[in-house]
């Protein structure tokens, strides 16, 4: 037979629990409503005893005011005693917070502010207030013994006026008045009043007791009964919950042993969902659970064998593929240095083209200048020619003049000789011309001869200048041809060195792609190595649990054949050490 559940058990509890919390809160109500019996009959106690004060007090201060007035004769303690009776008796106001100090502040002439309560009688206040007969019985004893004091109070007063005890009007006697409001008769009258009062407190502080003790037996009594309430409820409370608690703690304890099992590494246990409802639904779940468990364990048995077989392989396989790619990267190291090597080559050729080029273009410049030169120097041989013609015109002007002189001066001569003595001087003189024009003659022929020479010589060199020119204008043309030739040289030996410098560069970084490459083979055989170390343990992991005998993971099946690793090839020319490889940083795409 199937338990109750869970569910049915703490529902009979809590119906339980909330039974008696429904009593224990009865229990508090009625603890409640004592401690309210014990606060009223406190609080009356209190208004009691003032209202039982108001009495004593009032009678003490009408003997006082008496006394005061028969000593005095002033009207006021007459008046304030009269008020005091108007008061009590109900005829007057009664003032707010009468049972404190009032009549002191009155005799002093100080107002006490305090204002007027309602009209009523002290005797109407202690029949609110809940006085008995007995009391009231004590009461009424007091007044009528209280005749004889009020009347010798009076004779008393009324002499203080004139008033004679037969109802004449006489002196006043204030001697005499002052001695019945002193003598051992007044003070027997007194104690006579006080007597009932005694009794009458003493009634009424038995009576308030009583009331007190009541409430406060009361009180103790629910308060023991809610003491007991609170104790019957804990142990009900206990008591089911020790119930509920060994009804789940055996069921729950063999869920926790099966767990206890498994978690072991103990598979081959039978599990019956058995216990309470909520409890069979656990063992239950707990047994699916461990149907699925082992139906795990059992294929990540399988498959970490298989993981760890694939492991291996593909650990091998990248070890190979490392080897294939440092070969790869060792052959295209040495043709990046062999690039390297004619690009440097290709650079030097470029720059002798360039320098051969601006060689060129600066003899072409020098020959364009001198071709100038020669131009210049011919125009300057052809001008120095025709200077030197008019050169020899002039001569010849001055040859033309120096016959003429002669002549004159022959023709001079021959005056100065007809003149006699008178023309001697004269003769000596054209003798003198004559002979200076000779020698200008002769001057003049000499310098006519060379400048004839030098005009031969002239028209010599400027036909030498002219084949210098036409020479020169052939030399720049060539230079011309040859600085162009040598700047197409250079252009194409520029551009040869560019796509050298290209090439190089693809080169260099297809080497670096390529120790990339490597290092993420690297990276993929230290993957590998760690998969195949995890696989390891994962079998071990897998391993610790036991399973039934008919229950066992089938091995995983082998991968394709292992690749031969590729022999490295050996350089075959010295080559530059290999630039360090970058941390891998590109996708497996790269690869």
């Amino acid at each position: 037979m199937q338990s109750s559940s869970i569910k049915t058990m703490f529902a009979a509890t809590l119906a339980v629990v909330l039974g008696m919390v429904a009593i224990l809160g009865f229990g508090i109500r009625q603890l409640g409503t004592a401690n309210e019996a014990v606060s009223r009959a406190n609080q009356s106690r209190y208004a009691s005893y003032l209202l039982a004060d108001e009495m004593r007090q009032s009678s003490d201060d009408l003997t006082r005011l008496a006394r005061t007035y028969v000593v005095s004769g002033d009207p006021k303690w007459e008046q304030q005693y009269l008020e005091i009776l108007a008061i009590r008796n109900g005829s007057k106001p009664r003032p707010k917070e009468y049972e404190k100090i009032y009549w002191d502040f009155r005799a002093a002439d100080i107002d006490p502010g305090k204002g007027y309560e309602a009209t009523i009688s002290l005797n109407d206040l202690m029949k609110q207030a809940g006085f008995t007969d007995a009391e009231f019985a004590k009461l009424k004893e007091a007044g009528d013994n209280s005749n004889d004091l009020v009347k010798t109070e009076t004779i008393a007063m009324n002499l203080v006026k004139g008033h004679q005890a037969d109802g004449q009007q006489g002196s006043p006697d204030l001697e005499k008045a002052r001695s019945m409001m002193h003598d051992a008769a007044y003070h027997r009258n007194k104690a006579k009043i006080m007597k009932p009062v005694d009794e009458f407190l003493s009634m009424l502080d038995h009576r308030t007791h009583a009331q007190i003790l009541v409430a406060e037996t009361a009180k103790q009594r629910w308060f023991t009964i809610l003491i007991a309430l609170a104790l019957l409820l804990l142990v009900s409370v206990s008591a089911a919950l020790h119930y509920v608690y060994r009804q789940i703690a055996r069921s729950l304890q063999h869920a926790v042993q099966l767990s206890d099992t498994m978690a072991a590494g103990d598979l081959s246990l039978e599990i019956e969902a058995e216990g309470p409802a909520e409890v069979a639904k656990l063992l239950h779940a707990l047994k699916i659970m461990h149907a699925n468990f082992v139906n795990v364990v059992s294929k990540v048995r399988s498959g970490s064998e298989g993981v760890s077989t694939a492991s291996s392989e593909i650990a091998q396989g990248n070890m190979d593929l490392s080897a294939r790619t440092e070969a790869q990267a060792s052959a295209l190291e040495q043709t990046a240095a062999s690039m390297e090597e004619l690009n440097s080559t290709v650079k030097q050729n470029a720059d002798n083209a360039r320098q051969a080029n601006q060689l060129a273009q600066s003899a072409s410049n020098i020959a364009s200048t001198g071709g100038d030169v020669v131009s210049q120097v011919v125009l300057t041989m052809q001008e120095i020619s025709q200077s030197s013609n008019k050169i020899a015109d002039i001569i010849s002007v001055i040859d033309g003049i120096a016959f003429q002189t002669n002549i004159l001066a022959l023709n001079a001569a021959v005056e100065a000789a007809r003149a006699g003595e008178q023309g001697r001087g004269f003769a000596v003189v054209a003798t003198e011309v004559r002979s200076l024009a000779g020698r200008s003659a002769e001057a003049a022929k000499e310098i006519k001869q060379l400048i004839s020479d030098s005009v031969q010589r002239v028209e010599q060199g400027s036909a030498l200048a002219d084949t210098a020119g036409s020479t020169m204008t052939d030399i720049v043309a060539s230079i011309k041809r040859v600085a162009d030739i040598m700047g197409e040289i250079s252009s194409a030996s520029i551009e040869q060195s560019q796509g050298v410098a290209q090439v190089g560069d693809a080169v260099t970084d297809m080497d670096t792609v390529t120790q990339q490459n490597a290092a993420l083979v690297e990276q993929m055989a230290a993957a590998a190595a760690g998969l195949k170390i995890q696989a390891k343990e994962l079998v071990d992991t897998v391993a610790v649990f036991k399973l039934a005998a008919s229950i066992g993971g089938q091995p995983a099946p082998r991968l394709a054949a292992k690749t031969s690793a590729a022999p490295r090839k050996q350089l075959a020319t010295a080559r530059q050490p290999a630039k360090t490889p970058q941390p891998a940083t590109a996708d497996w795409e790269e690869f």
